[in-house]
């Protein structure tokens, strides 16, 4: 430790030496901090996790047919069942899986209907394969929804991993409010075509029913009388044409409610290959029912066929008229798409509509023709990583705070707690450096997440805790009447050995967690913020002694 002692002092004792040590700590934390903007570091709520199992949902336009809807599946089954880490397929044609993780907000379990289906998709166990399930997402899903979704026009192939994190809906959602539904859901599509052609942003939709045409058939009361049928007989009839019909019931002893049995006709004869007005009155023409004089009497006396519109589901929360566009961001961070998808929405939509921020990221959009007014609120996994940085970034201002005014009462001293304060504070050098390195060794993005702020701010006892031996050995030596330079190099010369093992331990124990694919970011934040704590510690806390009176 002499050699050491003798290495601070000189540092001490030169002003120029002083100066250097301060400006490349300067420059370092510039540096550090420049990561965000320049994206050498990228932030994210949490990393992708890794699982033995993922989910595709298959959403085809409304009014679609099963039959297309099962091409879809087989086309994306196909392709599934060439990889080699695939151990099985479950395929829920006309609804959705039974309820996971993922789906509790998602709302797979609410899919019903020929047009919907979803796929699970089960792996082999992660620790004995080397892909891992999101890499295999990331190269799979350019290929399905290539290969697929063109079968049938307006097709959306979304895949689906278990959230590392708190579940939501999407990593990006736009919550689009208004009083017009029509003119909600045209603003929606030109949004999500802005989604669409954002760089990074995949699996991207809007959750509202399509308009499309449909056959309604319509009996004639009238008409119905007059044959001398009852409209009973009309709605089996129908039912068992297209549908199928319940006739008995079946007991068994394994069952403790009766078996319903159903009459059901081949699909070639309930089905209508080209879906027309004219096929479908034919049909109806076949189709006779005997009256109570013992005529039969064609469906296509006493039923009509009515072309009309879809009734859409109007969606609404707090009780205002909205619609939604999800989208996922493909193995990046949610908040640079955001940003860039937001500039895109006001470049593109500025010459038709006064836009103004209303919070943070929000816009409000007024349609300068109509004077409509539609807001537009930014929802999902986004907005649970800007809440969750901007609370632990209120919890370590105010840790910081209270170690400033703690250190002020003890010492007496602004001085002497700013000093405390800074070192506290540059161990920040580390955290975001240490992310840095990792992000080179490893094969996929290394982020600054949630968990990494944790370990930033539990790193702020322990830097103070070093600068404190530092000034208290200090003031305790020069009471003995030793130099104050002298004193603050003896002071971090003996003080090095107990700080140097204290991080040696922090570090070892910190090890474990690098490794884990959610904790890695306070593994890392431990390790590397310890390291430039100590370095802090040692070398730059010293030379902002030397330069107070309070001591």
């Amino acid at each position: 430790m002499q050699k050491f002692e003798q290495f601070i002092h000189s540092i001490l004792v030169e002003e120029r030496k002083k100066k250097l040590v301060l400006l490349f700590t300067l420059l370092a934390f510039l540096a550090a901090v420049m990561m965000f903007p320049t994206k050498i570091v990228l932030a994210k709520m949490l990393p992708g996790k890794s699982t033995n199992t993922f989910s595709i949902y298959i959403d085809l336009p409304n009014g679609s047919s099963y039959q297309e809807t099962n091409a879809v599946n087989t086309c994306v089954v196909s392709i599934l069942q060439k990889e080699k880490e695939v151990e099985n397929i479950e395929v829920f044609n006309g609804m959705g899986s039974p309820l996971d993780y993922a789906g509790l907000v998602k709302g797979s379990g609410l899919k019903s209907g020929e047009y919907v289906s979803e796929i699970v998709v089960n792996l082999s166990d992660l620790h004995k394969r080397d892909e891992r399930s999101f890499a295999m997402v990331h190269r799979l899903r350019p290929i399905i929804q290539k290969s697929c979704e063109t079968l049938v026009a307006q097709t959306s192939i979304k895949m689906v991993e278990q959230p590392a994190g708190p579940p939501t809906m999407a990593a990006l959602v736009v919550e689009l409010y208004g009083d017009n539904a029509s003119a909600l859901n045209a603003l929606g599509q030109r949004i999500k075509q802005i989604l669409s052609q954002t760089k990074d942003l995949v699996d991207v939709d809007m959750l509202a029913d399509k308009l499309f045409d449909k056959y309604s058939l319509v009996p004639d009361k009238e008409k119905v009388i007059r044959s001398h049928l009852s409209l009973a007989q009309i709605n089996e009839l129908l039912y068992l044409s297209f549908e199928g019909v319940h006739v008995a019931h079946k007991n068994s002893e394994s069952s403790p409610s009766q078996i319903p049995l159903y009459v059901v006709l081949s699909e070639s004869s309930k089905s209508l290959p080209y879906a027309s007005k004219e096929e479908l009155s034919a049909k109806l023409s076949a189709l006779k029912l005997m009256n109570t004089q013992g005529m039969m009497v064609p469906l296509s006396e006493v039923v009509r066929v009515e072309k009309v519109k879809s009734t859409p589901t109007i969606m609404s929360k707090n009780l205002q008229t909205m619609v939604s566009i999800v989208a996922e961001a493909d193995l990046v961070s949610q908040v640079y798409p955001l940003l860039d998808a937001r500039s895109r929405i006001q470049d593109t939509l500025k010459d038709e509509f006064e836009i103004s921020r209303s919070h943070l990221f929000d816009l409000t959009l007024k349609d300068k023709k109509s004077g409509e007014v539609f807001n537009l609120v930014w929802d999902g996994e986004m907005k649970v990583t800007m809440d969750t940085f901007r609370d632990l970034g209120g919890a370590f201002i105010a840790a910081l705070i209270l170690i400033f005014l703690l250190m002020v009462v003890y010492y007496k001293s602004f001085a002497l707690s700013g000093i405390v304060l800074l070192g506290s504070f540059l161990s920040i050098i580390g955290v975001i450096v240490g992310h840095w390195i990792m992000d080179l060794f490893t094969s996929t993005t290394f982020f600054l997440t949630a968990t990494s702020l944790i370990g930033f701010i539990s790193l702020m006892g322990i830097s103070s805790r070093n600068a404190l031996l530092l000034i208290d050995f200090t003031k305790a030596l020069m009471t003995q009447g030793m130099d104050k330079q002298e004193a603050i190099a003896k002071a971090s010369a003996t003080r090095a050995k107990p700080i140097v093992l204290t991080a040696a331990a922090i570090i070892l124990a910190s090890t474990l967690l690098a490794t884990d694919p959610i904790f890695g970011g306070l593994g890392v934040a431990l390790i590397f913020g310890t390291i430039a704590a100590v370095i802090v510690s040692l070398i730059v806390v010293p030379v902002l002694m030397s330069n107070t009176k309070a001591i």
